[in-house]
């Protein structure tokens, strides 16, 4: 995905002059192409994030689109306040990309970590939150980020993710996108674990389990229409999610939907439990040591069948 990313954002930075690039010393082996080919729309800010993100909010303020860019955590917690003071309170059009969402990066233990990255992303007034299932979805999503006028929160994925969908998708701020029809249980994720919720929806099917699988890659502004229909088709509802069980793609879902008045649904959430993820190990091995593996996501669904 991360390839992926940096594809669109290099074709469509030929296209619009607007486009400028501040990282803070930060993803060689991707952004050469940016850099070779806009030396001037290129700002290395060394390692200091913060400094990035005010940088990123003069040069947006200035009538241009500014993408920040770095590594799970280092382009959000690290540089909250300026996000939170600088980009959202003067809503300037700045783009915070992070590569590795999740436990991507999980032989580099908990600082490498992004686990509470969508709760504190969507605290915030004024920010899009974005986390695009594989390179179908990600592809398109560079493109609405770049329409859309105002702060974006963009959770990309690492690199070797394994694709959800079969072609290119489109990708509309603020809409899911249906992967599989069902009338059994609705199952929603954001982001790369989408795959695990596919392998999990086949292997259901194939007894008997007709499940419904929505991708929400917007998970601010979220797609309450969507939601709602399906729930109420479906009559039970399962969120996955590869972040802190608190304020993610489930606190949303739960808080749209009884907002809605859908309290008689079947609500469950597969996400990290609500601790400090301290073990080391690669990414499918730590979706597994923390509940979010296909097995998982199977007893799930069938323990709320019953």
């Amino acid at each position: 995905m991360r390839k992926a990313f940096n594809e669109e954002l290099l074709l469509a930075a030929r296209q619009d002059e607007r486009i400028h690039m501040i990282l803070a010393d930060i993803g060689y082996g991707e952004i050469e192409p940016f850099a070779e080919n806009f030396p001037k729309r290129f700002i290395n800010c060394g390692v200091a994030e913060q400094n990035m993100t005010g940088v990123a909010c003069g040069v947006a303020m200035e009538g241009n689109i500014a993408i920040t860019y770095s590594i799970a955590n280092f382009p959000t917690l690290r540089c909250l306040e300026q996000i939170r003071n600088d980009v959202c309170y003067h809503n300037a059009n700045v783009k915070i990309v992070i590569i590795g969402g999740g436990m991507a990066y999980g032989p580099l233990g908990i600082s490498h970590h992004s686990t509470e990255d969508l709760a504190i992303m969507r605290a915030l007034p004024n920010m899009v939150v974005l986390a695009p299932a594989d390179k179908h979805e990600a592809r398109a999503a560079v493109h609405a980020m770049l329409a859309y006028n105002g702060p974006v929160y963009y959770r990309c994925g690492y690199k070797g993710e394994a694709d959800i969908h079969p072609a290119p998708v489109k990708f509309e701020i603020g809409k899911a996108i249906p992967v599989k029809s069902g009338k059994d249980l609705t199952l929603v994720f954001t982001g790369t674990i989408g795959y695990n919720c596919k392998l999990a929806v086949e292997a259901l099917a194939a007894e008997g389990i007709d499940v419904e699988l929505i991708s929400m890659p917007t998970v601010k502004p979220i797609d309450a229409a969507a939601l709602i229909a399906s729930a109420a088709k479906t009559g039970r509802l399962l969120t996955v999610e590869e972040h802190n069980i608190c304020g993610g793609l489930g606190s949303a879902v739960a808080e749209t939907l009884l907002d809605a008045g859908c309290g008689n649904i079947k609500f469950r959430r597969i996400a990290l439990p609500d601790v400090n993820v301290s073990k080391i190990g690669s990414q499918e091995w730590l979706r597994d040591q923390y509940g979010m593996g296909v097995k998982d996501i199977i007893n799930a669904v069938k323990g709320m069948m019953k």
